[in-house]
């Protein structure tokens, strides 16, 4: 799986779209708002650029993108205000992979313009928003040229399948799983972490010479407090799409060599292994490091023209659908793309009546040295 070429949030505004279906998102946007204020204050506390780059990492499209970027604005606009100086020429840069649907952002800008306008009025400094395609697994700017970098959501996909698990592997080791589970062998598990750490280690090294001294990051997406890799609030949401897929398999459906070739190009790390990367790839200080939960449906109800209001598992199906359908339907087909996460919504309503598993997510704050 070429995972620049095929991973993207699902495009448009439809029903399956990530527009409809981000809630579990925002909320994080939202619970993480905090630290990106506090981080962004201590910033310009310390120096207040002419003009400032700043650049949001896996930005997407929908409503969640514009939102980061109104918020991030709004700080600096308040902080300048209160400094009594001019807000500085803000060099926005909203990062994806080539596939992210961009149009739709582009689309949405001459609102966000002109509401920037009435609500800061002209005196506000100049804003240019810019589209940078590519993997933040690698340079995307010049050196020294940003300040502040924002990343929500992102973090944890990895750059490529990890070597030996994906479908060119000669021999299927992790068979009837998709990830990370309790009875894979010890060499996934093995595979998993040494591509998080050479991916982690190159995003940090690729940061550190795009920011300049004294700037830094805020860093948000799923992990797990637990050491264990196989630990359910890290891997649990995965077997049960693995489950629904082995379920296909049984109704002859789709060949079980099609699920013993999948493997998700993903890793939620832990506290201490993003702790480790950061102090031996030396650019960052570590100022903070936190975890929360996020309920697998966000917590919201949303609306169905038919029965009402959705159930969890319905919900659950189809915000992983819409991250996720782009690299299932490039290896399983589209067909059969209804009837998977109907599968899957079923089995997420039957866990969730047993437990009320949640996501583990992690925010971090790094500073660059010098």
């Amino acid at each position: 799986m070429e995972v620049v070429q095929v991973l993207h949030m699902n495009k448009g505004a439809g029903e399956t779209s990530y527009a409809k279906n981000s809630k579990v998102q925002s909320k994080i946007i939202s619970v993480t708002k905090t630290v990106t204020e506090e981080a962004i204050i201590e910033l310009l506390c310390k120096n207040l650029p002419e003009s400032m780059g700043i650049a949001d990492l896996g930005c997407s499209s929908g409503p969640n993108t514009l939102t980061v970027i109104s918020e991030i604005i709004d700080v600096i606009y308040s902080k300048c205000s209160n400094l009594g100086c001019p807000t500085p020429e803000l060099r926005i840069c909203l990062n994806d992979l080539y596939s992210n649907d961009f149009n739709d952002v582009f689309g949405s800008l001459p609102a966000f313009y002109n509401k920037l306008k009435e609500e800061k009025g002209t005196d506000f400094g100049q804003c240019f928003i810019t589209g940078v395609p590519g993997s933040f697994y690698g340079r995307l700017f010049p050196r020294k040229s940003m300040h502040f970098v924002h990343s929500s959501s992102s973090l944890h996909w990895l750059s490529q399948v990890p070597p030996g698990l994906d479908s060119k592997a000669s021999t299927d080791i992790n068979k009837g799983r998709i990830y990370i589970s309790k009875t894979s062998p010890q060499s996934v598990l093995d595979s998993y972490m040494l591509q998080f750490q050479k991916d982690f280690s190159l995003f940090l090294k690729s940061r550190s010479d795009e920011i300049a001294p004294g700037g830094c990051m805020v860093l948000s997406f799923t992990g797990r407090k637990s050491m264990d890799p196989t630990a359910i609030e890290s891997c649990h949401q995965w077997e049960l799409l693995a489950q629904a897929l082995m379920n296909m398999v049984s109704e002859c459906l789709i060949p079980e060599e099609k699920v013993n070739t999948f493997n998700a190009p993903y890793y939620g790390p832990c506290a201490e292994e993003l702790e480790l990367e950061v102090q031996k790839e030396g650019s960052f200080i570590m100022d903070r490091l936190e975890a929360f939960e996020i309920d697998w449906d966000g917590g919201v109800d949303m609306p169905n023209r038919i029965n009402g209001t959705l159930s969890s598992g319905q919900r659950v199906a189809k915000t992983v659908r819409a991250v996720i359908e782009s690299m299932l339907e490039s290896h399983f087909g589209r067909d059969i793309m209804d009837d998977l996460f109907q599968r899957h919504a079923d089995l997420v309503d039957k866990h969730l009546a047993k437990t009320r598993t949640k996501y583990t997510n992690l925010v971090i704050h790094l500073v660059r040295k010098g």
